[in-house]
């Protein structure tokens, strides 16, 4: 009987080293493998941490920036809101004293055409009472408004004394039919020389009140055209300085406070005794500060109150004075 063939014992041990090596050998690649990857996971998960706190961090800082420009919006804001309020304020304000001289100054026009008028009518008076005299007697129709300015100053008629038609009834010519036509030719002869001054007054007279119903209609232009025309042609004539004054306040009106001031300063220099010298003064004080100049406007005040105390221009430049 033949017996079973079996191996070798030293091939055998070979055999199962072999495979023990081997085995051994591919634990440490394997093991490798895996830390590779463990590490690259880990890795990718720490950046992705890194970019998750890195976009906080900039969500926080954009936070933080929009809430300081909100703050800083919010109290320009508030600013300008007070701003607003005080412009309304002081808009309000100007408004009502804007009104305020608006009717001071329109009570001033009121007063100062009164009191022109008044004036005027006192200085017209002589030349006024003209034609009331043709009440003389032995006077026609005719010629008694030529023989009336005489009478109007005095018992005896000045311009023509030779002439007065009450001799010559005494001292009749030859012929009674030509007594009758005498005096009406002799009278008009004797009117002219006295008809001129008449015939100049009315004319100025018309002159200034045409100047002034323009300012009292309101076309300050126009007037200050009348008045300076009247100026230029009576500058003796006793309503030139009122001319002159006018013609400053209407310039005033119009705004044209640097015309004013010259129109009020050419009064002072040519007429410096009128009653119109301490109200001229306080037009150009008060042209001054509307022009900002307040030291000149002080100045002029001071000079009103010093010149003429007792005026009722320096009563208001005193007023004006303790105001400011």
């Amino acid at each position: 009987m033949i017996a079973p063939v079996t191996p070798a014992p030293v091939a055998v041990r070979a055999l199962a080293a072999a495979l023990a090596l081997a085995a051994l050998a591919a634990v440490p690649a394997r093991a490798a493998l895996f830390d590779d990857e463990e590490a690259r996971k880990r890795i990718e998960a720490t950046n992705q941490r890194l970019t998750q706190i890195q976009r906080q961090l900039d969500e926080r800082i954009a936070s933080l920036e929009t809430q300081l420009k909100s703050q800083g919006l919010v109290e320009l804001f508030n600013q300008v809101e007070l701003l607003k309020a005080d412009a309304a304020r002081l808009r309000g304000q100007y408004e009502v004293l804007a009104h305020e001289l608006d009717e001071t100054q329109k009570r001033q026009r009121d007063l100062y055409v009164d009191l022109d008028t008044r004036v005027r009518r006192l200085e017209a008076g002589p030349a006024a009472a003209a034609p009331g005299a043709p009440t003389a007697p032995g006077a026609s129709g005719a010629p008694a408004p030529a023989a009336a300015p005489s009478g109007a100053f005095g018992p005896a008629p000045a311009p023509g004394a030779p002439a007065v038609p009450a001799p010559q009834p005494i001292v009749p010519p030859a012929g009674a039919a030509g007594a009758g036509p005498a005096p009406g030719a002799v009278a008009p002869t004797a009117a002219r020389p006295g008809a001129a001054p008449a015939d100049a007054a009315t004319a100025e007279q018309r002159a200034y009140d045409a100047a002034l119903d323009l300012f009292k209609a309101g076309n300050y232009a126009g007037a200050v055209g009348g008045f300076t025309a009247f100026v230029k042609a009576y500058p003796k004539s006793p309503l030139a300085p009122s001319a002159q004054y006018w013609v400053g306040n209407a310039q005033f009106a119009q705004r044209d406070f640097r015309g004013a001031i010259a129109a009020q300063r050419q009064l002072v220099a040519a007429y410096p005794d009128s009653a119109k010298v301490p109200d001229a003064l306080l037009n150009i004080a008060t042209s001054q500060f509307e022009l900002g100049d307040a030291t000149g406007a002080r100045k002029t005040l001071n000079d009103i109150v010093a010149k003429f105390p007792q005026s009722d221009a320096a009563a208001k430049a005193r007023a004006r004075l303790g105001a400011r």
